[in-house]
């Protein structure tokens, strides 16, 4: 009878040690990892090397942004109302994140066009009337093939690059652009909540005198494939997130290191990159925390881009 006693006790003990060191189910999946480093035949990284300087633009004649928020698909709230044709249409009031980047040339110093109609970057000639060309929250297959190949040869001229937001979901299927974009393509998100953003470097024209860390809220994009070869800037502190970072297509988020901004030579031009800036608050005077940081973030981005500023640091 001991004997039979010994072996459920010793039994039991097994198992409650079994139960107490199992993971939990309910456990954070681990990190996407793996997710590619593919090779876009173009010179590419941090190396300015790759830079083409070809004397195309010129500092004395200023310099100006064009900015594109043409969409194929779904229409962040911070764009407004579609614009109409042509080259600097009326403004409707909701169409708050460009007039927050024309605020931002007009008290900064350089100039700043803007369009929806896709036929005005048709030519790479009058895109280097430009010293960078800015994609703001455009969507899906928002150019067409005489738009496609004018922004290659214009980053191959030398152009500059600056994508905001879901720039990221835009042209999908170009690989080209993928590379543009550091290697990177939206995925999926999450709620749209607060986080802490990490200024990782803050020697870069659009990092310095940000605070280490600063609170904000955003969709904090989960991507794939997610940037490689690139000088990340800064990124989102998964732990922060009070509804985690899991997206609504199953992505487990990015871990310890999530990059929300980054920058890269790419084909010969330069590009400045971030995922922030969903909230339309985050482009207007309404309160929002870390609006301000956002904001600051983004002009020393394009100041370095345009040229005004040292790029990628």
């Amino acid at each position: 009878m001991r004997s039979k006693l010994s072996i459920a006790a010793a039994t039991g003990a097994a198992l409650l040690l079994l139960t107490a060191t199992a993971p939990s189910s309910a456990a954070s999946p681990p990190p996407a990892q793996n997710l590619g480093d593919p090779d876009y035949g173009v010179c590419r990284g941090t190396d300015p090397r790759c830079y083409h300087d070809w004397g195309n633009f010129e500092p004395a004649k200023g310099y100006k942004l064009l900015v594109y928020s043409r969409t194929a698909g779904p229409r962040h709230a911070h764009l407004g109302t579609p614009l109409a044709p042509g080259l600097n249409p009326p403004l409707n009031d909701n169409n708050v994140a460009v007039k927050a980047v024309l605020k931002l040339g007009q008290e900064h110093g350089f100039a700043v066009d803007y369009t929806e109609d896709v036929t005005q970057l048709s030519s790479a000639g009058r895109l280097l009337g430009y010293n960078a060309v800015m994609f703001l929250s455009t969507t899906r297959d928002t150019l067409d093939d005489a738009a496609q190949t004018a922004l290659r040869q214009y980053i191959r001229a030398g152009g500059g690059f600056v994508g905001v937001h879901n720039a990221f979901g835009t042209e999908y299927n170009w690989p080209w652009y993928e590379g543009l974009l550091g290697n990177a393509n939206f995925y999926d998100h999450g709620a749209n909540q607060p986080g802490t953003v990490v200024t990782v470097n803050r020697r870069d024209a659009s990092t310095q005198g940000l605070p280490r860390t600063w609170a904000f809220a955003d969709e904090w994009y989960n991507l794939v494939p997610a940037p490689t070869r690139v000088r990340v800037l800064a990124e989102v502190d998964e732990s922060t997130l009070p509804q985690g970072v899991r997206g609504n297509l199953g992505h487990p988020g990015h871990g310890e290191h999530h990059p929300v901004s980054w920058c890269q030579y790419y084909d010969g031009g330069k590009a400045w990159l971030t995922t922030l800036g969903h909230d339309v608050k985050a482009w207007t005077d309404e309160p929002m925390e870390g609006d301000q940081h956002f904001l600051q973030h983004l002009l020393g981005g394009v100041k370095s881009v345009l040229g005004m500023a040292p790029f990628c640091r």
